[in-house]
């Protein structure tokens, strides 16, 4: 999955080519006599209480049906190993499409994997380790891993990945998912207890997020091995009185991961303020953490470090001061 293409600017360019179940497109020469479908695409992402149509990138995996096994896709009448891949707006086809699918008709079992388009900011540096795609292979032995960091035993945020697996009849039905969100939203803020300028002495910030899985199966998105610390920088805002980051994606974590804050002091000392978190990072979960420095930096201060979920409730947290 090619996740450059997530800031791609979708186009007013309406889809051009074969998109129906019973057409068959010229390129489809060459390779194979038998018919090659290009059914059309309706996908949607399921948000937790609804079902919203997806825009963003999507991509398909078509397996032998009632199985993890990756069959391919034809390419000017010849079987490869590339996926399908959508330009996909208010959950439809939009645009042309970089590389739609060609089957034979018969029975697969589609796995899809999207990247959808944000409303507000999101961290703009995310990476991936990507699965091998191979015909023929088990795709339920393939992950999506954590890509580390530079410099450190970390590792970097992910993309936003939806998800779904559906048997498909090519040649009578077209290509219809209803993704679910297989990744963690965070967002940190950092303030004053006054809302006031934040102490010039502070020369940046960044936080760990520990008990995050290592990687998430290919084929059913279920998360392994959550021992490993994601980090992400904070960022100073125009007018001085906040310190934030974008949203950024995780895969999901153990129960009560370990949150970090370290504050770096123009004179190289660092502070760092540790916290286990009440619950765990899920899968379609977002959560606004809330750090107020209050006299954080001097002997008896204190603040406070609340928590919001999409799905839980706000949880208040006394900090000591951090000497």
């Amino acid at each position: 999955m090619n996740k450059s293409v997530f800031l791609i600017l979708l186009t007013t360019v309406l889809l051009t080519g074969c998109v129906k179940d019973d057409s068959i497109c010229p390129e489809d020469g060459g390779g194979t006599s038998e018919k090659l479908i290009s059914p059309n695409l309706r996908a949607s992402i399921n948000n937790g209480v609804e079902q919203s149509p997806m825009t963003g990138i999507l991509e398909v995996y078509p397996c032998l049906p009632g199985t993890s096994t990756y069959y391919g896709n034809y390419i000017n009448g010849s079987l490869t190993p590339f996926n399908g891949r959508y330009t996909i707006q208010d959950g439809e086809i939009f645009g042309t499409s970089t590389r739609p699918i060609f089957l034979p008709v018969g029975t697969y079992n589609m796995i899809y994997w999207g990247t959808p388009k944000y409303e507000e900011p999101i961290f703009a540096e995310p990476a991936i380790k990507e699965p091998q795609i191979i015909i023929g292979e088990d795709m339920s032995q393939q992950y999506f891993g954590l890509f580390p960091s530079v410099g450190d035993t970390t590792y970097r945020p992910v993309f936003d990945l939806v998800f779904a697996v559906k048997s498909t009849k090519i040649g009578s039905e077209e290509l219809n998912a209803a993704l679910s969100r297989e990744v963690a939203g965070i967002k940190v803020i950092v303030k004053n207890k006054n809302n006031g300028i934040l102490s010039s002495s502070i020369a940046s910030m960044k936080v760990h997020i520990g008990g995050i899985a290592e990687k998430i199966n290919f084929f059913t998105a279920e998360p392994v091995n959550q021992t490993k610390t994601v980090t992400f920088p904070l960022v100073l805002s125009t007018d001085g009185t906040q310190m934030s980051n974008a949203t950024v994606m995780v895969f999901p974590s153990s129960a009560a991961p370990l949150f970090q804050l370290f504050i770096t002091l123009k004179t190289g000392e660092v502070k760092t303020y540790k916290q286990n978190l009440t619950s765990s990072l899920k899968a379609n979960t977002k959560l606004t953490l809330t750090l107020v420095l209050g006299d954080i930096f001097s002997e008896g201060g204190s603040g406070s470090f609340t928590l919001d979920n999409w799905q839980e409730e706000t949880q208040t947290i006394d900090i000591p001061t951090l000497d």
